[in-house]
């Protein structure tokens, strides 16, 4: 008997699904649906003809062509000064990094007097003083463009200043020739000046300056001179530390200069017609130090104290002369 009821039980289902799936296949959407639905489809626009690269491009470049920055020119702001500092009065960011790693020394000399406050004149000395012949070649320090050439007869002569795309404008002082002219573009290493004597100065060397919106940097926080290299490939402006050098030796500057006198004899001057002898003997000037006069003399700090009975802690007394040799 229960067979029975699940045979007709059995069949029952069948007969349902089998009804289900025949309704299932014969569904058709309302004709007004169907109508709706092909009249939408006819109505259909291609949006290729609608959009393309360049419309969208013009598009996006008017939305934000107000909200752009434009490209600062280095090459005008402050660009016709006469001044050396051509941002005066205008605000210093507290830091800035800075590539250097594309540079060439400005002549190949030795530091003869560094920068600093000089008691002696009473004064700041807002760059470094490099060694130099009358005559010899003054290179670029980065590739850029003339500023300025001018003449300062109590200050630095002839001079040259260069202005650099990482930012930063080098001053060329006591020069006797311009090779270079206002607005000319120079690469790096190219030769812009003959180094002289010129202006404020007591003997033939060039006066470098390194400036970041006119704040006269220490170039020794940036170039190695001992090494004729820089230091590293960025230097990083900061207002509290822009005057300081970085790893300066005073042994190792005076050990180079040895090394430059040696490779760079002294030229016959035309007031003598030979070449100077070294001198013997040195007489102190206000705000002298050890360290200094070795470095000008090419001699050792030991040796002056060997050969004039003074220790590296002596009071130096202007006017006083020292043994040299």
């Amino acid at each position: 008997m229960l067979q029975k009821i699940f045979k007709t039980l059995s069949l029952l289902s069948i007969t349902a699904l089998s009804a289900l799936s025949a309704s299932a296949q014969t569904y058709r959407l309302p004709g007004a649906h169907a109508a709706e639905h092909q009249d939408l489809i006819a109505r259909q626009e291609n949006i290729g003809n609608q959009i393309s690269v360049k419309d969208t491009q013009e598009f996006l470049d008017n939305l934000f062509k107000d909200e752009e920055e434009p490209e600062l020119d280095i090459y005008t702001e402050a660009w016709n000064s006469k001044s050396v500092n051509a941002y005066a009065g205008m605000q210093i960011p507290d830091t800035k990094t800075i590539d250097v790693s594309e540079f060439a020394m400005p002549c190949p000399g030795y530091v003869t007097s560094p920068y600093g406050y000089r008691p002696r004149f009473r004064r700041e000395h807002k760059g470094i003083d490099l060694k130099l012949q009358t005559g010899d070649t003054v290179y670029a320090a980065f590739s850029g463009r003339v500023r300025l050439t001018n003449f300062e007869r109590r200050g630095y002569g002839y001079y040259v200043i260069l202005r650099h795309p990482n930012g930063l404008e080098t001053v060329y002082g006591h020069l006797s020739k311009f090779l270079v002219e206002p607005d000319q573009d120079v690469k790096v290493g190219d030769p812009i000046a003959l180094g002289g004597n010129t202006g404020r100065s007591f003997g033939s060397h060039l006066h470098f300056e390194t400036r970041f919106m006119g704040t006269p940097i220490n170039p020794a926080a940036i170039f190695d001179f001992a090494n004729q290299t820089v230091h590293t490939d960025t230097y990083t402006f900061d207002k509290h530390t822009y005057k300081k050098a970085r790893n300066f030796d005073p042994a190792a500057n005076t050990e180079y200069a040895r090394q430059y006198r040696a490779t760079h004899p002294a030229r016959p001057t035309a007031s003598t017609g030979s070449s100077k002898s070294a001198a013997a003997s040195y007489t102190i000037r206000r705000g002298d130090t050890l360290s200094r006069i070795a470095s000008r003399n090419g001699v050792t700090v030991r040796q002056l104290c060997r050969l004039n009975g003074l220790t590296t802690k002596s009071k130096l007394q202007p006017g006083k002369k020292l043994r040299l040799r």
